[in-house]
């Protein structure tokens, strides 16, 4: 099969053709020809005015639910929702039924995404059943594809399994991820404890509940000289302890969601279920505190933070709704909106989480593997119902102008093209 991508401007900060509109051929699932133009005839033409192309993206946060919950989501409407979104790779999280917490379930994510369009990664569980008590097989599940480790919704809470794990993935150069929040503090919490959570009546989420447990794992990997990536962090003060961490040279790193830098708890005013989230939404300053730490270079990944949830789950009082939003599909419309620049997106969503999680950078240039993803970065559009890919409807930015739209991905000889 052969696809040719026609006046694709090449986003890839560092790279010599960044910044160049050029025609991209592609033979078999690999880069064969790039020039400033190609007359031969491909069995798929991709020609948009404004696109922009570079390498695929990676999501390293995302619940696909299979097994066990897939009336929310499965490995294939997951996938297609990634797609559709602009990703080449997700992670997975591994709070399914039964648990992602030994090798045979990283065996069937594996084998049952094999034809997907997007490569699906799964992490593993640190602790068994995600209870955080009981060390997994890490091992194992690392031998047979797992990519990296954590309790995904679930923060490890003691600082002892913690440490255990920090020193155990140390023999394979592992990666543990964790959701800063120490549930002893604001455990009934339902949004971020303030003025707004106060005016709404609802149980509040103090900021320390994350900060404590940010410098409390900052310690752990100094003492074990490990690796540590916090996504869904949510306030300045965790950012901040985080670069102090890397200026020290440990190896954390951290990433925070797209709904963070475009909502905050003034959004929850009229009780919208969909934004009913964890980690909870902030004020506003710290929402702007975020966006600039962003740009300034101090966070090192966009993570989706999608989580799926059927209509029951959303469709009912603040206090019974589940937490989360999907955001495979509007992830980097809601960047746009949010005045992060295309290169800027590439940085946070290609570059930095192969170089984290140990996945090859994709490049564009001719002999290597095609990953792409393609995109108008300047296209604004309403958002509608209609365009979301996943099981569930549970995002917040329908009916919202987004800006920058995904024409499609190409993953080797695998094609996904938004109609």
């Amino acid at each position: 099969m052969t696809i040719l991508i026609h006046q694709a401007k090449i986003t890839h900060p560092g790279f010599p053709l960044h910044g160049q509109k050029k025609d991209i051929l592609i033979s078999g699932g690999v880069i064969s020809r790039i020039a400033d133009e190609i007359k031969e005839k491909a069995d798929t033409v991709i020609e948009q005015e404004g696109l922009a192309i570079s390498p695929g993206w990676v999501d390293i946060f995302a619940h696909f639910c299979d097994p066990g919950y897939e009336f929310k989501e499965t490995l294939q409407s997951g996938a297609n929702a990634a797609a559709a979104g602009g990703y080449t790779h997700v992670l997975v999280l591994p709070n399914t039924n039964p648990v992602v917490h030994s090798k045979s379930q990283v065996e069937y994510i594996k084998e049952k995404s094999r034809l997907l369009p997007v490569n699906i990664h799964p992490i593993g569980a640190i602790t068994k059943n995600t209870e955080g008590k009981e060390l997994a097989e890490m091992y194992d599940m690392y031998a047979n594809g797992a990519i990296a480790f954590g309790d995904g919704v679930n923060a490890v809470q003691s600082a002892g399994v913690l440490l255990k794990a920090l020193q155990y993935v140390k023999s394979f150069d592992g990666v543990l991820i964790q959701i800063p929040q120490d549930k002893s503090i604001g455990t009934h919490g339902l949004m971020n404890e303030g003025i707004v959570s106060t005016r709404l009546g609802l149980p509040g989420k103090p900021a320390i509940a994350e900060e404590m447990m940010v410098a409390r794992d900052i310690d752990l990997v100094e003492y074990t000289a490990s690796k540590l990536h916090f996504t869904g962090v949510s306030t300045l003060q965790s950012v901040e302890k985080i670069k102090e961490a890397k200026d020290k040279g440990l190896q954390v790193s951290c990433s925070v969601t797209p709904y963070h830098l475009v909502f905050s708890d003034e959004d929850l005013m009229n009780y919208d279920t969909n934004l009913k989230l964890n980690p909870p939404l902030r004020t506003p300053e710290n929402r702007k505190d975020l966006l600039h730490a962003l740009n300034n270079g101090w966070v090192d990944c966009i993570a989706s933070h999608h989580f799926p949830q059927e209509w029951d789950s959303k469709t009912c009082e603040f206090e019974y709704a589940g937490y989360g939003m999907t955001g495979l599909e509007t992830a980097f419309g809601v960047a746009g909106s949010a005045g992060i620049s295309s290169e800027k997106w590439v940085e946070l969503c290609s570059i930095n989480p192969r170089k984290i999680f140990g996945l090859p950078q994709a490049e564009i240039h001719e002999g290597m593997p095609a990953d792409m993803t393609l995109f108008l970065p300047d296209a604004t559009y309403t958002f509608d119902e209609k365009q979301v890919r996943s099981k569930s409807k549970n995002s917040a930015f329908i009916g919202k102008e987004l800006k920058g739209s995904i024409v499609g991905i190409v993953n080797g000889e695998k094609v996904f093209l938004n109609s």
